[in-house]
């Protein structure tokens, strides 16, 4: 960054909020510059500004104070590789969602929601939706371990890191939820060999 650019910049609280935090500071900076959150130094007063959740208030920041901005742009090759990462994080978000769906109807089906002679047919749909939602996310990981990112990509690094965190911990999720499946089944079918063994 250019140590005499110069920027205005409006800050406005998240979600309507009238006490801008220095995340909001931080994002808005990003933006402008360039510069990627994770790699600024925000400086004020000579003080570095770390705690992303105060309030520029509170810290004495209000209009035409100067904040100092120490950090670098990533480079073109490296803003293609997060791109790619943000759009995998987002269909993993959107698998996350399919995941809490099974969940909720398997749930429902414990309670008893459902009729006893549609549960068998319905567990089977859910076993297959969370195989295949497992599948997409071995696809997603593997996705990911192709990418190539050189030791001074820090960014796509941190990024790729908590992105297979985040798909592991959602498999291990989907583990237990494929467990419970296939326990309903087994309860379902004794109780069915139990009533015929009693016609």
């Amino acid at each position: 960054m250019n140590c005499s650019e110069k920027h205005k910049l409006p800050v406005s609280g998240q979600d309507g909020s009238d006490e801008p935090t220095v995340q909001d500071m931080a994002l808005a900076v990003e933006q402008v510059t360039g510069v990627p959150l994770t790699s600024q130094k925000l400086i004020f007063k000579g003080k570095s500004l770390k705690e992303m959740e105060q309030s520029l208030s509170a810290l004495g920041i209000k209009n035409g104070c100067k904040v100092m901005l120490i950090g670098k742009k990533n480079c073109p090759e490296e803003d293609s590789e997060l791109k790619k990462l943000r759009d995998l994080e987002k269909s993993v978000e959107q698998m996350a969602t399919k995941v809490d769906d099974v969940n909720k109807e398997l749930l429902g089906i414990q309670k008893g929601f459902l009729n006893k002679s549609l549960q068998v047919e319905a567990l089977g749909k859910l076993d297959k939706r969370i195989k295949s939602t497992v599948e997409q996310f071995m696809k997603i990981l593997e996705q990911i371990d192709s990418m190539t990112m050189p030791d001074n990509y820090s960014d796509c690094r941190m990024k790729r890191k908590g992105l297979v965190k985040k798909v592991q911990g959602l498999l291990a999720q989907c583990d237990t939820v494929e467990g419970n499946i296939s326990q309903e089944m087994d309860k379902l079918m004794c109780k069915n060999l139990a009533l015929s063994k009693y016609t």
